[in-house]
């Protein structure tokens, strides 16, 4: 392998995901975005020159390039999550474009589940609305440690400076209502670049990073848990070999904090203890591994351990619990049924769970707690108390994304239902 292909997969990756109402701008940003980088191919720019003659657009509409569905091209609306890849030289990213829509809350939530930072577009001359609440409740509840606030179609406010700082002001008083830390603001201009990619000419005032630079720049090394060393385990590897006799290992992803050989741990449930004898890869074995490696874990005693069990700290131990609070976003069709019965995946751990009862759900539009409606119906966010036919082992989600979060699945059905966070 090259030096040149090495160092572009060891670039760090970084997630984000847009978020703002309907027309706010946030399919064209992602397309100024692309084009402004350099990050699009000559015949995409071609296909979608033809598409917005077709459509009698007057100039190239380069949110083209993130709705792919034809519905969404004709209705000019996003309706699906749409996942786009690019690269600078100092980084990879992972775009998803989720819809602004009420109705594909679903979808948000989808597209940001494993965010590390969110774009929450408001338009120049709308300000703050009802949508930019919801959305950033959203973001909010799935923890997503860095929100860019992206003050767009500054144009059609003359690049007022006086405007920009009026929705800062008005955004920030939002942001200390749900506590959210790390706030950036943005004024911009998608649809001719200013501050996307490029330094705006319009707004010398501003002082602060393009988009694309602090997209570039913002640090998420210590978003990642480093302290709770939690290994779900998801396969037992015995070869059946003369070379590999006796070798027992156990493969899975790292789901936060750092193992290292001599290490002491301990198997859950059962509660066995034991010292990490070596960790290996496909290239080798290494010194430490640390989220989001795939590794395998061999440990120095021969311990009863399966698909569904997890290795942790020995002096750092999760909840093990059959009954607990959790947030849920409803993504079904189908509403959810009081003492229903669902299959929940947690981590590589899967068993039967009930809706024991609906503590409160989520009046989208207010942000209010409503405990007198327990119906809970597509795009409906609610708090549930959930019992387990078996011990589930988590941390709270705000405190690790990866061991508090799960999904419900439709025993009849097979399909995804809810998408839950531990309280």
């Amino acid at each position: 392998m090259s030096d040149k292909t090495s160092g572009y997969l060891d670039m760090e990756l970084l997630r984000f995901t847009t978020a703002g109402s309907v027309d706010d701008g946030k399919s064209t940003l992602i397309g100024r975005l692309l084009y402004d980088s350099k990050a699009i191919f000559e015949d995409q720019m071609e296909a979608i020159e033809i598409s917005s003659q077709k459509r009698g657009d007057t100039e190239v509409d380069l949110a083209l390039l993130t709705d792919g569905l034809r519905a969404e091209r004709e209705q000019g609306i996003t309706i699906d999550v749409a996942y786009r890849y690019f690269a600078t030289p100092k980084r990879k990213f992972i775009i998803a474009d989720t819809p602004g829509h009420i109705q594909y809350t679903r979808n948000m939530v989808t597209g940001a589940s494993t965010a590390n930072c969110a774009l929450i577009l408001v338009d120049a001359r709308n300000g703050v609305i009802e949508q930019t609440l919801r959305h950033s409740y959203i973001a909010n509840l799935l923890q997503i440690p860095h929100l860019i606030v992206c003050i767009n179609k500054m144009d059609l406010m003359n690049y007022s400076e006086e405007t920009y700082e009026n929705i800062k002001n008005e955004y920030q008083r939002v942001a200390d209502k749900l506590n959210i830390k790390d706030v950036r603001f943005i004024p911009i201009s998608a649809k001719f670049g200013d501050n996307v990619v490029d330094a705006s000419q319009n707004m010398d005032w501003y002082k602060g990073e393009t988009l694309l630079s602090l997209l570039e720049t913002i640090e998420i090394v210590d978003d990642r848990n480093h302290e709770d060393a939690r290994f779900p385990v998801q396969y037992v590897i015995r070869p059946q070999s003369d070379e590999y006799h006796d070798y027992r290992g156990f493969a899975g992803r790292v789901a936060s904090g750092v193992f290292k050989p001599g290490d002491k741990v301990k198997v859950l449930p059962s509660g066995k203890e034991s010292t990490i004898k070596a960790i290996d890869t496909m290239t080798g074995e290494l010194d430490m591994a640390f989220t989001p490696q795939s590794v395998t874990l061999r440990l120095n005693d021969e311990i009863d351990t399966s698909r569904g069990d997890m290795i942790v700290a020995i002096d750092n131990v999760p909840f093990m619990e059959q009954e607990f609070d959790a947030m849920v976003c409803w993504m079904n069709e189908r509403p959810m049924i009081a003492g229903g019965k669902y299959t929940i995946k947690h981590t590589s751990n899967e068993t039967r769970c009930m809706v024991r009862n609906v503590n409160f759900k989520v009046d989208i539009n207010t942000l209010e707690e409503m405990t007198d409606d327990k119906t809970i119906g597509l795009n409906d966010i609610a708090c549930l108390r959930l019992k387990t036919a078996k011990p589930l082992f988590f941390d709270s989600y705000k405190k690790n994304r990866n061991t508090g979060s799960f999904i419900l699945i439709d025993e009849g059905t097979n399909e995804t239902v809810a998408a839950g966070m531990i309280r």
